[in-house]
């Protein structure tokens, strides 16, 4: 594989990679503030990321649209500060006003930065219809490596900063009360300052909106209108909805599973990094293989591999789990590429809108996923919540390879040959 030259690709690459690393940190964070700071239930957990995920969701389409339009420096480079600032904010006030609300208030404005963020860096990092494939494939992978950072580095750097009271308890035996914990946010936000370098490279990088309309014309009028295809399209979306509930619905939870059975931060971080990095370099062997084999076996395979290792991964207590979590961080993670590349390919427009829809939809099934298993967690148990979704990614694996062929055709944004040109690198 031929690594991208240019710098537009690069700088929004290395914006994937910074902004994933603090989205994919959100679940850690809020099982940390809920053991050390303001006690919180699994519903509440649930919905917090929920509705994090859902913003995030439905930001994308609009995000992606306007991003088609002006080259969305702004909103890439925007889109990561306030990703990053807003989450810094919504601790600040966990701990100063012990306040659920207040807390979900900035959470959500983080949301919207996610969102906006996302469609432009897909859009920019598939600019070149020679290497699209391949450049895609390398853009998620650097957004699914710092998906597999982020909660290791956070949970390593919040264990240092708080109490095992519950290790003395338990260690003594008969106490009725656990002692009380503690704990500090500190690191997250000296961590929030090293975003600032990509935040700067994206500025320096982009186009800007004059540019990007030379360059691709102000609109995506131009495009080619075409029937939309129905029928691959509400199966598409089934299977996104079903898949929502493994990736990224299940791994909002990993870190509160094993929180119940007296793992530090530090483990439970890990965990959750085991998933996400598994995932982030097989997208790039599954993109390979789907030129092969086609999507729909690659997707359709890849589920139906990952349901023994969630469901095992549910009463997992030793070492094993992160086996597991390898596992099914790998086989579920291996359809994201595949999912957006089809997005792009089904529907007319330019790549912006394409790629808000198919990650926005991605997003917002995890949302309606993560919240369902919260719920299922608090009636349940949350070990049963990991066998149901074991369960439901057996059917939804069956439904991949049932998905209909469609012809893989993709209208030009304009009337030039993309394959033989270079975007300059800076505005």
């Amino acid at each position: 594989m031929v690594l991208p030259r240019s710098r537009l690709f690069w700088s929004v690459s290395i914006g994937h990679l910074v902004i994933d690393i603090f989205n994919a940190s959100v679940a850690v964070q809020l099982t940390f503030v809920s053991g050390h700071i303001l006690s919180l239930t699994n519903t509440q957990i649930g919905f917090a990321i929920s509705l994090y995920q859902l913003v995030s969701a439905l930001s994308q389409p609009f995000a992606g649209w306007l991003a088609d339009r002006t080259g969305g420096r702004s909103l890439g480079a925007g889109g990561v500060a306030a990703t990053v600032s807003m989450q810094a904010l919504a601790l600040l006030l966990a701990v100063t006003t012990h306040n659920y609300a207040l807390m979900v208030v900035p959470l959500v404005l983080a949301a919207v930065g996610n969102g906006t963020y996302h469609p432009v860096g897909t859009m920019h990092a598939s600019s070149n219809a020679a290497t699209r494939s391949g450049d895609l494939s390398i853009f998620f992978m650097m957004g699914q490596l710092g998906a597999g950072l982020g909660p290791a580095i956070t949970g390593m750097l919040l264990d240092r900063f708080s109490s095992a009271n519950a290790v003395f308890t338990q260690a003594l035996g008969g106490f009725e009360v656990r002692l009380v914990e503690h704990g500090s946010i500190t690191p997250i936000l000296v961590m929030a300052l090293f975003a600032l370098p990509s935040i700067l490279y994206m500025l320096v990088s982009m186009p800007s909106r004059d540019l990007f309309h030379q360059q691709n014309g102000a609109s995506v009028k131009g495009t080619t209108r075409r029937r939309l295809p129905m029928m691959p399209l509400l199966m598409l979306g089934a299977m996104v909805a079903m898949r929502g509930l493994v990736n990224p619905g299940m791994v909002a939870f990993l870190p509160r599973l094993f929180q119940s059975r007296g793992w530090s931060p530090a483990e439970y971080g890990l965990v959750t990094s085991s998933f996400w990095i598994a995932g982030a370099f097989v997208g790039l062997i599954a993109g390979q293989l789907a030129v092969r084999f086609g999507d729909r076996l690659v997707i359709g395979v890849t589920l139906l591999i990952a349901s023994p290792a969630v469901f095992l991964l549910g009463s997992a207590t030793d070492a094993s789990a992160y086996l597991l979590a390898i596992i099914a961080g790998a086989s579920s993670s291996a359809s994201h590429p595949l999912i957006v590349a089809m997005t792009q390919r089904l529907l007319p427009g330019g790549r912006g809108l394409a790629s808000g829809v198919g990650l926005g939809s991605i997003f917002g099934m995890g949302a309606l996923g993560t919240l369902v298993i919260g719920a299922l967690s608090d009636s349940l148990g949350i070990e049963t919540a990991f066998r149901i979704i074991a369960v439901v990614t057996v059917f939804n694996g069956l439904l991949a390879l049932r998905l209909p062929g469609f012809a893989p055709t993709e209208p030009p944004v304009t009337g030039r040959d993309e394959s033989r040109e270079v975007l300059p690198e800076a505005a």
